[in-house]
């Protein structure tokens, strides 16, 4: 795993205890995991669970972990569109990670309003209520497809992202501030390629579809995605936008890995769909700064003298740009191979 998730020296841990979290899509993979951690390392006093699907939340309690654990877990049952129900269950509330929203690109095409409701409206909704409710920290999640968005999903998390910047302006002599994390999808999530070309292969496919020979994407995992999030929460001050340093890949490469010795027939690249995933841009150049092992995208405009850059970091070149398809780390299929058997994905 790249980044360290127990890192005494962030504060991170101790910072958690005795605090209450809220996570709102808090059921998904995300969700889970950011749980998982913050139980296993620190000693809060609740971690709320906040989502839609009661049924999702009921296998969630009756996981074996989750159950040792009852006493410090709450399950709301709650949209992100309902600010009134986001008060309720905020109030009180420490710190909120915001994981909630609509990801799939054609679902979203095809209901925009819907996705609007959720991904900017609710985006709001989380801001609003934990203004009101005392909450210290809010980091959201954001997507690469924020990144010069060429689909609705994209957009709307741009727009989401740029709420959660501006939030800072208004937080006044309120003690809090929000931040975002950024990443592409997941390695082995739902819906991405992994899982998708295990089941071609598991129902004997042997011809991989490959959108196009170019494609290249970011490769995370699901503890670095938790990983960049505990360092939000524990180094942000406001308005920053925190990006790991990760590997990317070929995707035909990828099909080589899951099923040596494959053909592989192109198809072409599906709309909305990028060649390269990008997660900085060059226009973001003049306030981007780099660390060891991630990025800081600092606001254009501060609104107090707490988000001022990180001078620890270096600022990087004018024109700088991170993405998938111009990466300094690349996997071979020797290491995905290896990654995939770890992660349990190999068909």
């Amino acid at each position: 795993m790249q980044e360290t998730l127990n890192r005494p020296e962030d504060g991170f841990n101790s910072m958690l205890d005795g605090k209450t979290i809220l996570i709102t899509g808090g059921t998904g993979s995300f969700g889970k995991s950011f749980a998982r951690y913050i139980l296993t390392n620190a000693h809060p006093k609740k971690v709320i669970v906040y989502s839609r699907d009661e049924y999702k939340q009921f296998v969630m309690s009756n996981d074996p972990f989750f159950a040792e654990h009852a006493e410090q877990m709450r399950y709301f049952i709650g949209d992100v569109r309902d600010c009134e129900r986001l008060k309720r269950a905020l109030y009180g509330t420490d710190f909120c990670v915001h994981a909630a929203a609509l990801k799939q690109v054609p679902a979203c095409e095809y209901n925009p309003a819907e996705a609007i409701k959720t991904n900017v409206g609710g985006a709001q909704n989380v801001i609003d209520a934990s203004l009101d409710c005392g909450v210290k920290k809010v980091v959201a999640l954001s997507t690469d497809k924020a990144v010069n968005p060429v689909n609705l999903y994209g957009g709307t998390k741009l727009v989401s992202d740029k709420l959660f910047i501006a939030a800072n302006a208004y937080a006044g002599t309120k003690d809090i501030n929000f931040s975002i994390v950024r990443y592409g999808n997941v390695a082995g999530s739902r819906g991405s390629v992994i899982p998708f070309f295990a089941d071609l292969i598991r129902n004997g496919e042997r011809v991989l579809p490959i959108t196009d020979y170019r494609m290249t994407r970011f490769w995370i995992s699901l503890e670095e995605g938790v990983a960049l999030v505990v360092k939000a929460l524990a180094q942000a001050n406001g308005g920053e936008t925190f990006i790991s340093k990760i590997p990317s890949f070929y995707v035909k490469d990828l099909a080589e890995a899951m099923l040596p010795g494959c053909s592989t027939r192109e198809t072409g690249i599906r709309p909305g769909e990028k060649l390269h995933e990008i997660m900085v841009t060059p226009e973001d150049s003049a306030t981007t700064y780099e660390f060891e092992k991630h990025y800081i995208v600092y606001p254009q405009i501060t609104y107090n003298e707490r988000q001022a850059p990180d001078k620890s970091g270096r600022l990087v070149e004018e024109g700088f740009s991170y993405s998938s398809g111009t990466n300094s780390q690349w996997l071979s299929v020797e290491d995905m191979r290896e990654r995939l058997v770890q992660l349990g994905m190999m068909p």
